[in-house]
């Protein structure tokens, strides 16, 4: 491979922003694997965010963007997989596996998507310099005629439409919106990009807590709510807190604490058939091979309020920002029915021609 832009590559990133700003160029927020792919005639290769390589676990994007990009060169995007109108990030986490037969299974009972948004080297240019605009206009005409897998992300100048795309696709499983600078370079691994996403808030029973990894402070807060048959799920976890604050919250919580799991919702955490009932905290997985799962049990009587931005099926998509103490809150009414549901929406009509206003 001999390209321009040579592989790894980390892509250009975003910062968090409370609003829309103004004058920017639009686009969706893709809930996926970030990728950039390399392509220098038979060879590709699909890079992640941290500049690994993913090209084993999508071999069905390999034949896909053989068959739609141009023969010389780096693409900017994101690797989702799409059916039943919607996004589905839980099984890309899937397609992470050492075996390839799983993988290739995998591939052909649920493929992926890749859907571009920045062109970064065509041919023997290098565009990392060029204005987003106009790398964005290049972008456009060489995948004029690319078909399934391969998708250009809709794009747009209008902030009106930028924010009804705010509003509306996130039933589709996106999770926001991005704004890019028109004249702005490609900046790789620096935050030159703004998003703004969406916030929920909502009251969770405290169960537990992990400790953290420099010593016996809290780590994080094991968030649960009650389905509807009045068992206690596990969530998620709230974590960002100054060490001082780590070391308040043990002296705190000491009150709940308990000698062990006995008698406790989760108690049945370390059996892995108890985990396909229900969502407990320290399941197995491989993505926590080697890690220390162990918590602290505390009795299920606290409530705090967190905020979140959306869910993964069952359980917050990710960490959530502790608000407050709940103490008038009854942790019994801490269930799944207080959380806001997005109205659907089809994520054919995001992907659609002409969706983003260019086409």
């Amino acid at each position: 491979m001999d390209l321009p832009v040579m592989p790894p590559v980390k892509p250009m990133l975003a910062k968090a922003v409370p609003e829309i700003p103004p004058g920017m160029s639009y686009e969706a927020k893709w809930d996926g694997f970030r990728a950039i792919v390399f392509r220098d005639g038979p060879e590709l290769e699909i890079g992640s965010r941290t500049g690994r390589p993913l090209t084993r676990y999508f071999p069905e994007l390999v034949e896909g963007l053989l068959a739609n990009l141009p023969r010389r060169c780096v693409v900017d995007g994101e690797i989702v997989i799409a059916h039943d109108g919607r996004l589905h990030f839980e099984e890309l986490l899937e397609r992470i596996h050492p075996a390839a037969s799983r993988v290739r299974m995998l591939a052909q009972r649920s493929p992926a998507s890749f859907v571009a948004f920045d062109l970064l080297a065509l041919e023997d240019m290098a565009l990392l310099p060029v204005p987003m605009e106009q790398r964005r206009a290049t972008l456009v005409e060489v995948l004029r005629g690319a078909a399934e897998p391969v998708f250009t992300a809709p794009a747009t100048r209008d902030e009106a439409v930028a924010r009804e795309w705010f509003e509306h696709f996130e039933g589709a499983g996106l999770d926001g919106v991005v704004a890019k600078r028109p004249d702005g370079p490609y900046l790789p691994d620096e935050r030159a990009m703004f998003k703004v996403k969406h916030e929920r808030t909502a009251d969770c029973v405290v169960a537990g807590y992990r400790e953290h990894r420099s010593g016996p402070v809290v780590g994080s807060l094991l968030l649960g709510l009650y389905d509807a048959a009045g068992r206690l799920q596990h969530v998620g976890v709230s974590a960002s807190f100054p060490m001082r604050r780590r070391r308040e919250l043990v002296e705190e919580l000491a009150p709940l604490r308990m000698p062990d799991v006995a008698g406790h919702p989760w108690a049945a955490w370390g059996e892995e058939a108890a985990h396909a009932r229900d969502r407990l905290p320290g399941g197995p997985s491989r993505w926590t091979a080697g890690k220390d799962l162990s918590w602290v049990p505390l009795r299920p009587e606290l409530v705090c309020e967190v905020a979140y931005d959306h869910m993964e099926g069952d359980r917050f998509r990710h960490t959530t920002r502790f608000r407050r103490w709940r103490p008038d809150r009854d942790p019994a009414g801490c269930t799944y029915a207080q959380l806001e549901e997005p109205v659907s929406y089809d994520l054919a009509e995001v992907l659609r021609p002409g969706a983003g206003g260019e086409e």
